[in-house]
């Protein structure tokens, strides 16, 4: 390839990896496009459960799966995935709540099977989405949420719009390497003047290739022409120093699943996220706060910041594990979240 399409390509794959959890998975999405999957990731992998659709305020169709549980005084806990995932991204945990809690598992628009609604999607709009889901599903129970990544941002935005929900209903909240602002500096193990060009030059790339047109051709041609790059970038940006058998082609369907519109539409709400002054919040609620030390998307630091927001919370930093913490120590987030709700449990 020409010296000018290899600099499109790494130029585009960094500076989209740039934007944290946004601009990784974006990369990923298009230069995974072209595989061809080796499997469908379905939610009846991990276990049967009720689908069920919500239709939120603006007419959008959001698909949910409701797993009813052993009954009993344990709250309903309610799961939001990051961003370029969907609601299979939580198999193992799926498969361990059936016998403690009624759950629920839901696609944030444009995801999974959820429709991408009007354009202009922002994390306020996406907390509205999980108040939405909350009133429909489990308008008088007991909650504890659990959020990965921008599915924390989403509980976040909820925490700012209706406070009064915690404490009372919401008892318990887990975040899970997640962030409450600050996403443009994070530097992903890039020296530091290359991490602030790709900052740069990230959003205008998102936005270039969901416009289309000749340009965006020349990116996605580049970004697609080698599907071992694409892994690479998956392994790299999702794990730490392990990778679960299958982990790397799971979390590459799930974003090749993803429209790259949706891809585009959210790299801006997630780079200009803040809600540090929504944390004080949390302080009401039994808050769980889990990262990985190798995460080199929400890194540690983000996670220490939210603690200090909320002093009273528990946080834990697992040892070598990256991104997709919830695939790669599923064991033990799922044991702290099952904890989690042991706590909160009861009338």
């Amino acid at each position: 390839m020409a010296p000018m399409g290899n600099a499109a390509r790494g130029l585009a794959a960094f500076g989209l990896l740039a934007a944290g959890v946004a601009a990784g998975a974006l990369a990923e999405r298009l230069i995974t496009r072209r595989l061809r999957k080796t499997h469908e990731v379905t939610a009846s992998e991990a276990v049967p459960g009720v689908a069920v659709t919500v239709t939120v305020d603006d007419g959008t169709r959001l698909h949910a799966v409701i797993d009813d549980g052993p009954g009993g005084t344990a709250p309903t806990v309610i799961f939001t995935h990051g961003y370029a995932l969907s609601l299979d991204s939580w198999p193992a945990q799926r498969a361990a709540m059936t016998s403690v809690a009624r759950t629920i598992f839901w696609d944030q628009r444009g995801h999974g099977r959820s429709e991408r609604g009007p354009a202009g999607t922002d994390i306020d709009r996406l907390g509205r989405d999980l108040g939405c889901i909350i009133d429909d599903l489990a308008p008088k129970e007991t909650i504890v949420l659990v959020g990965h990544s921008m599915g924390g941002m989403t509980i976040m935005a909820l925490a700012d719009q209706r406070p009064e929900l915690f404490g009372d209903r919401v008892r318990g909240v887990a975040l899970l390497a997640t962030s409450a602002g600050g996403i443009a500096d994070v530097e992903l193990g890039l020296p530091r003047p290359i991490a602030r060009l790709a900052h740069a030059v990230a959003p205008s790339i998102g936005s270039t290739v969901e416009g289309g047109g000749p340009v965006a051709g020349l990116i996605e041609r580049a970004l697609r022409s080698s599907s071992d790059l694409g892994l690479l970038i998956t392994r790299a940006y999702a794990f730490g120093s392990t990778v679960p058998p299958d982990g790397t082609r799971l979390v590459a369907d799930l974003i090749t699943g993803t429209p790259i519109e949706v891809l585009a539409d959210l790299l801006p709400a997630l780079e200009a996220h803040t809600k540090e002054h929504a944390l004080d919040v949390l302080e009401r609620t039994d808050l769980l706060v889990m990262v990985g030390d190798a995460d080199l998307l929400t890194p540690v630091g983000h996670s220490m910041e939210i603690v200090r927001h909320v002093p009273s919370a528990e946080l834990v930093i697992l040892p070598g594990v990256g991104h997709m913490l919830t695939l790669e120590a599923d064991q033990q987030v799922t044991r702290h979240v099952i904890e989690l709700v042991e706590r909160v449990s009861g009338p």
